[in-house]
């Protein structure tokens, strides 16, 4: 089947006309795409939708790519939307950080292992890059919001997105059903004391709005469309309360409202403003106001660590490729001479090694992986101890391929995965071997290659988060040097994915619980630390990406006071080999020094 990228403009053509000038830089189009394949146009605004190819609410795309030709059947392709519904959510849409271009990359890397063009993936942080974007960035980002996201699910004939049952129940298909529209946040509109009373007691802990309006009063109208706006801006942060005291006798003896409009402020349960008029400006900005009163920012965000306050947009992946021939000497003959297992070997022949050109995924089939996850659950366990290292690290590079990683993170229960890490899984770690300790904690971090994979290995309690958790806090503190970097790394995987999460707004998808027993480990690992500035860079990233902007009173701050983590960070200043590491000024004086 083609896999076609649909691109279309959402700015019909004033991008082109009047960037130059307002930004400084050329913008040829604010870009929205899709993805068409078997006939169905899938994008991404109110979740994950579809259409009939071009007969969506951006009208006609402006130009058309064929990304390549997947071999993938049609059910596959459902199952694996299907898991990705529960992380391109309609709340979860941010016109800059996670829109309709991030899941079309996604959509793109799963169908053919190809990325989007990068002119499109780029352009949302090439303006705010520019004075101008940031300082437009809300503006915009209201006024597209519409345009973006569209009013409801595509018309096509074919399956609505929807987010997969709960685990460890095999993934069923989709059912074909409209999918549900997200309820927007409205004003809400009392007509007596008790129910206004209500309001006020649910908003105990955030904020609250009071337009006191009258049905004979004109300006009060002229505002309304106003306020409904501020309540879909400030949306479940707050509650935007609107009474009219003409019917509401019992609101206007308790108030002694003088005057229409006047509006109420409240934070936590307290009063702090009151207003009359119907002034615009007055308007948003006090409510505004009260957003920040309510949510104050971290303290945190006042300091200078430009490489904790960004999003982070790469995860560390192993993907150098051993000499082949050797690997494969490695693998016991029983296990290669497998009818499912050459098909493999070819392929990652064909993908990952320079004598055939890294060869696009678009241009390699992916082999039988049903077949192939059967033969390693049966033989695995009854190959020598000493080859299983050798297999791991096929699987390793197996999982680079988005196809390959999607497919495995779909398997109920990871039977694969939890067979091959079967070794690692009880007892004393150290009696391992090393090289299968390092690949496989190499294949954890390639596991991030999938956004699937990621959200199940830091929310959903299994046995794979568990051994590959345990894998990396032992790992920080082994005495191979490699080891430590490359647990380091994984760490630094979870805590951009959790980091990610918390920079947006969302709560922390990795438990705090967790958090603490990683930082613990990274702590113990940056005190130990002498001779190796990469272990050490790995370690204060991971650490400091867990520690930026955590609950200032939770158990991971609490932590790193009573580990005097001030002090362990600036003691590596002193240490010739690691003193020059850049990281040590950034996490250690700002971020440790000034932000505990």
């Amino acid at each position: 089947m083609d896999v076609i990228l649909y691109v279309y403009d959402l700015s019909k053509g004033l991008a082109r006309q009047f960037s130059m000038s307002l930004t400084g830089t050329q913008m040829d189009a604010i870009y929205h795409t899709s993805i068409v394949v078997n006939g169905v146009e899938y994008y991404y605004g109110q979740g994950i939708q579809t259409a009939a190819p071009g007969s969506t609410h951006h009208g006609q795309p402006i130009e058309r790519l064929k990304l390549g030709t997947t071999e993938l059947p049609a059910e596959v392709i459902e199952e694996w939307l299907s898991s990705l519904a529960e992380i391109y959510t309609p709340e979860s849409y941010d016109l800059f950080l996670h829109n309709c271009n991030n899941f079309t990359q996604d959509l793109a890397m799963f169908l053919v292992g190809k990325s989007i063009p990068d002119h499109i993936r780029n352009l949302p942080r090439q303006f705010l890059d520019t004075p101008f974007g940031q300082m437009m960035k809300p503006q915009i980002e209201m006024a597209l919001k519409g345009v973006t996201q569209g009013t409801g699910p595509g018309t096509v004939p074919g399956p609505s997105i929807q987010p997969p049952p709960s685990r460890p129940a095999p993934p069923q298909m989709p059912q074909v059903s409209a999918a549900p529209h997200p309820v927007p946040t409205t004003v809400r509109n009392v007509s007596n004391l008790s129910q206004l009373q209500s309001e006020l007691a649910a908003t105990s802990d955030s904020c609250a709005v009071i337009f006191f309006t009258s049905s004979t009063c004109p300006p009060c109208k002229a505002v309304y469309p106003i306020y409904d706006e501020l309540a879909e801006e400030v949306g479940d942060r707050g509650r935007l309360i609107k009474v009219d005291v003409g019917f509401a006798r019992d609101v206007d003896m308790r108030y002694r409202v003088r005057s229409t409009p006047t509006f109420m402020t409240f934070v936590k349960g307290k009063k702090v403003n009151q207003w009359s008029g119907a002034t615009p400006a007055l308007l948003k900005g006090n409510v505004r106001l009260l957003l920040e009163m309510a949510y104050p920012p971290h303290p945190h965000q006042k300091l200078r660590l430009p490489s904790l306050q960004r999003p982070i947009s790469n995860f560390v992946m192993y993907k150098k490729v051993p000499p082949l021939d050797k690997l494969l000497q490695k693998l016991p003959a029983e296990f290669k001479g497998a009818q499912s297992v050459a098909p493999v070997i070819e392929f990652v022949k064909l993908r990952f090694t320079a004598s055939n050109g890294n060869a696009p995924a678009a241009d390699t089939r992916v082999p039988d992986l049903h077949s192939f996850a059967t033969t390693l659950q049966s033989t695995y366990p009854t190959l020598p101890s000493d080859s299983h290292f050798a297999v791991v690290d096929l699987v390793r590079l197996l999982f680079l391929d988005p196809r390959v990683s999607g497919y495995f993170a779909e398997e109920a229960n990871h039977t694969t995965l939890l067979t091959l890490l079967s070794p690692l899984s009880q007892g004393d770690l150290s009696s391992c071997p090393y090289s299968l300790r390092i690949v496989a904690l190499q294949l954890a971090c390639n596991l991030f290659s999938t956004p699937l994979y990621p959200h199940q290995l830091v929310s959903t309690p299994s046995p794979l988060r568990e051994t590959c958790l345990r894998l990396a806090t032992n790992s920080l503190l082994d005495s191979q040097n490699n080891l430590r970097v490359v647990a380091s790394s994984f760490a630094y995987n979870l805590a951009a994915y959790n980091h990610n999460a918390r920079f947006d707004g969302k709560p922390d998808p990795l438990s705090e619980e967790d958090q603490v027993e990683l930082a613990a480990s990274l702590l113990e690992a940056v005190s130990q630390e002498e001779q190796s500035p990469e272990a050490l860079r790995g370690f204060l990233f991971a650490l400091g990406l867990f520690i930026y902007e955590a609950p200032l009173e939770g158990a991971l701050i609490d932590l790193c006071r009573a580990m005097g983590v001030t002090e362990t960070v600036a003691a590596k200043s002193k240490i010739e080999a690691v003193r020059k590491e850049p990281l040590l000024k950034e996490v250690g004086e700002e971020l440790f020094g000034k932000g505990l």
